[in-house]
């Protein structure tokens, strides 16, 4: 275990001799004593654990040395000793910074080795936290997940490294499946955010009255059901990324406030008055055309701007050749390892056969079709007939079918729908048709 160095500065000899020894039984602590708060600030090079500081020193008070040490690292733990009990000082002590303070009595060495057992195991916890973002970061090092060497996925290479090298803001198209959220992970993970938070949010997903708390955050009693005060989305990812997919969902009102926040780099939680500082990096995704929904009226124009950034458009699988094979092997092998299965090939018949089909959930889809493919064979291949592509799909094999139009109107409502959850108003939103109509055709069992 590495040493736990203590620095207690006592200008009592044998009280100071006294704690010394007693914290030197353990032999993992490192302990140096200073009769004076200027021999502790020349030896802070040494970077102590903890400073057990005496307040009364006999060249400067034990405050002054205090600022000195949290000037030249605010992390070090300062524990303030005091010879008298005296609960202002105590409380302004507190407040620029010590960790604890109590008065010297017989107490002082029990409570000394319960502040290192706790700065023990919070130097642990960061340690093992620190370990784990390193960890996530090599396992989102984008080049080993996002599988691929056609062009198209090699021109969204060079753009990932482009966008780690800065902090310009990323938005990301393409359709649904093709890993909008993965690629805003890896250039997240591969930047120098990476360690700290990466913050997503699927903007259709919440609520038009809770979208704004959500954001930005509340203060307690701000609204019924307010209890208690709730940081946002922004100050969550506060130093880090905050990735808002399905940003071209949100509406016209909420947009000018997120557009307001941009701008100012600082927002106010919904019922409070503090403003407050916010440094994050926004990515953000769509599968819409943003710029005919400005056309529209339906996104702003100046938001529009402020988010475009660096665009990166995904393409879909069908245009992305024998990467379709590539990803096809390395989820049946990521799922054999994962569940312990013996390692399976893909016949020829098999790739030809997932080469023909258009994959109309791209990524997403590939994936579920080789997992249950796995699951479906007895032998040591996956073969043609394992490969079971969601016949319910409306998207598959779509214009070869022989319908009339109301059929095929049906089809895309009804697909619509499975895919947004029954969620009648935004399938109205998405196809530019009334509820009425949804909801008529619901009422003659057409859907």
């Amino acid at each position: 275990m590495e040493s736990f160095r203590i620095f207690i500065v006592e200008d009592d000899p044998l009280y100071g001799e006294m704690l010394k020894h007693h914290l030197s039984l353990n032999p993992d602590n490192e302990v140096h004593l200073y009769k004076t708060g200027s021999d502790c600030i020349k030896n802070l090079y040494k970077t102590p654990s903890l400073i057990s500081l005496d307040y009364s020193l006999p060249d400067m008070s034990g405050l002054e040395v205090m600022r000195q040490v949290k000037k030249e690292n605010s992390e070090i733990p300062v524990v303030i000793v005091s010879g008298q009990e005296d609960v202002s000082t105590a409380v302004a002590l507190l407040r620029e910074g010590a960790y604890d303070y109590f008065v010297k009595d017989d107490d002082v060495k029990d409570r000394l080795w319960n502040i290192i057992k706790k700065i023990r195991e919070n130097l642990q916890l960061k340690s093992e936290i620190s370990y784990l973002k390193d960890e996530i970061g090599r396992k989102y090092e984008f080049r080993n997940v996002i599988k691929g060497t056609s062009p198209a996925i090699k021109q969204i290479f060079s753009l990932i490294e482009k966008a780690i090298k800065t902090n310009i803001t990323v938005s990301i198209t393409g359709e649904t499946g093709t890993g909008k959220e993965l690629v805003a992970k890896a250039i997240h993970y591969n930047s120098n955010r990476a360690k700290k938070p990466f913050v997503a949010v699927n903007v259709s997903a919440i609520p038009r009255e809770l979208i704004e708390s959500e954001m930005f955050g509340h203060e307690k009693g701000s609204f019924t059901g307010a209890i208690t005060r709730k940081l946002g989305k922004f100050e969550q990812a506060q130093n880090g990324t905050l990735f808002l997919d399905e940003i071209g969902e949100m509406d016209v009102h909420m947009q000018s406030k997120l557009l307001r926040v941009i701008q100012e780099r600082e927002l106010t939680r919904v019922g409070g008055n503090d403003t407050i500082k916010i440094d994050v990096r926004l990515i953000v995704a769509t599968n819409r055309n943003l710029a005919e929904e400005v056309q529209k009226g339906n996104f702003r124009e100046d938001l529009y701007y402020r988010l475009l950034g660096l665009p990166i458009e995904l393409p879909p699988l069908r245009f992305r050749g024998n990467d379709i094979i590539i990803l096809a092997k390395f989820f049946v092998d990521d799922f054999c390892n994962e569940n312990k299965l013996p390692k399976l090939s893909i016949t020829e018949s098999a790739q030809q056969k997932l080469m023909q089909y258009p994959f109309p959930g791209n990524v997403r889809e590939l994936k579920a079709v080789m997992e249950l493919a796995a699951v479906l064979t007895d032998i040591d291949q996956i073969d043609d007939q394992h490969i079971s592509f969601n016949s319910t799909n409306a998207s598959s094999n779509f214009l070869l079918e022989e319908n009339t139009l109301e059929e095929y109107n049906t089809k895309i409502i009804r697909y619509y729908l499975d895919k947004h959850n029954k969620n009648v108003v935004l399938v109205a939103k998405k196809l530019d048709i009334g509820k009425s109509t949804i909801y008529r055709m619901m009422k003659e069992n057409k859907l």
